[in-house]
């Protein structure tokens, strides 16, 4: 009786670590397999959560299929008292071990609510944007310019949100004074700024940051940016280009920058640009005329006058040799690259071609039958021409 006795619990205790092993192996599979959700979803993290109210939020809305094996599996993985509080983007069918690995990792929010200030060439624009989790892209709620209107409700209560995504985007091509301008306006930084930044030391791009970041700071992450990429774009060059510096190839970057915002034909508006100096011609290019006499300071909204062209300034291209003193913008990576890599032609002329872009010419006869096709053009739009249209000569 005891012999069967035995053989009936050591069978049991058979089947009951088979069973348990199978359990861990479904749990498992739980854990790491594809999730539930159909969509995407916006995993929010409050501030101080605990895994069990967290694991909780994610059965509820659907972003897990089990709270218990999601808590056992963070446990596992020692991630348990790890939570970054934040808002974060689960692609459809994330699984649980995706999810722990990302919010216990955190960083900046990557959906819920985005707060983004635009620093453009014209005016600087506040954006409020939402998370569509159907779509799992941004759907824009609210904007204003803070230079002529106060800020919308719903921007302003955003901002103040602990898990509000806060970025900040530069325009290539925008002066250092309209970037400090635009720090000016965002509400969410702090700080004075004491010191213009050199025109051209900031790279135009995308930044997180963080409320009450000091403006300061955020400069001089932009200049450390910018130095790397003109240090980076510099050492890859070939030889034979006719700057001395790292500056001056900064400073034809600007003027490519300024003159054509079609990116592939950067490298041909630089190539004219270089063919010029490299046979002593004057460059002779508006967006310089310009700057010096906004300074940077805005946009000049009329065509440039005679006596202007004629006025001999440190700017005027016209009337000077070689690259004026400074740049005139904050050129992106693609400019710089642009005039350290200009293409190989023999252009030596461009002028506006009606679409957006120019027509190049190797001569002058050409340059001007391309002139004079851009004044028909003009004439037929009913614009006037205030300024000789010799962009590039």
């Amino acid at each position: 009786m005891w012999r069967n006795i035995a053989s009936n619990f050591f069978t049991l205790l058979v089947v009951l670590l088979i069973a348990a092993a199978g359990a861990v192996a479904w749990a498992k599979q739980q854990f790491t397999g594809p999730g539930p959700s159909e969509i995407a979803q916006c995993v929010q993290v409050a501030p101080g959560a605990s895994l069990n109210a967290v694991s909780k939020q994610l059965a509820e809305q659907g972003a897990i299929s089990n709270a218990y094996i999601f808590r056992a599996g963070a446990d596992y993985m020692d991630e348990a008292r790890n939570l970054r509080f934040g808002s974060y983007l689960m692609p459809p069918r994330a699984s649980m071990e995706d999810i722990v690995g990302v919010i216990t990792k955190g960083g900046p929010s990557t959906c819920g609510t985005e707060v983004i200030l635009r620093i453009g060439v014209r005016e600087n624009t506040l954006l409020l944007r939402d998370i569509n989790p159907e779509t799992g892209t941004y759907e824009e709620r609210a904007r204003y310019n803070p230079a002529v209107e106060d800020a919308p409700e719903a921007i302003a209560a955003a901002e103040e949100k602990k898990d509000a995504r806060l970025r900040l985007t530069m325009a290539e091509g925008v002066t250092s004074w309209q970037v400090v301008e635009g720090l000016k306006a965002a509400d969410f930084l702090t700080g004075e700024i004491s010191e213009l930044p050199e025109e051209g030391s900031l790279a135009p791009d995308t930044y997180e940051v963080e409320k009450g970041e000091d403006r300061g700071t955020i400069l001089t992450r932009m200049a450390e940016r910018q130095a790397a990429i003109l240090a980076e774009e510099w050492e890859a060059r070939p030889f034979g280009l006719p700057y001395e510096t790292p500056e001056e190839a900064l400073i034809m970057a600007s003027i490519v920058e300024k003159e054509t915002g079609i990116a592939g034909e950067r490298p041909q508006v630089a190539s004219v640009f270089v063919n010029r100096l490299e046979q002593g011609m004057r460059l002779e290019t508006d967006p310089t005329v310009i700057y010096g006499i906004t300074d940077g300071q805005g946009v000049l909204d009329r065509g440039l006058r005679r006596s202007e062209l004629n006025e001999t300034t440190p700017y005027n291209t016209y009337r000077i040799d070689g690259l004026p003193p400074t740049p005139i913008a904050n050129p992106g990576r693609a400019a710089i690259r642009a005039a350290l890599n200009p293409a190989q032609t023999d252009y030596l002329f461009f002028v506006a071609d009606g679409s957006g872009g120019h027509a190049f010419a190797r001569t002058l006869d050409e340059h001007n039958a391309n002139v004079a096709r851009w004044r028909e053009i003009e004439r037929q739009r009913g614009e006037a021409a205030d300024s000789p249209v010799q962009d590039g000569g």
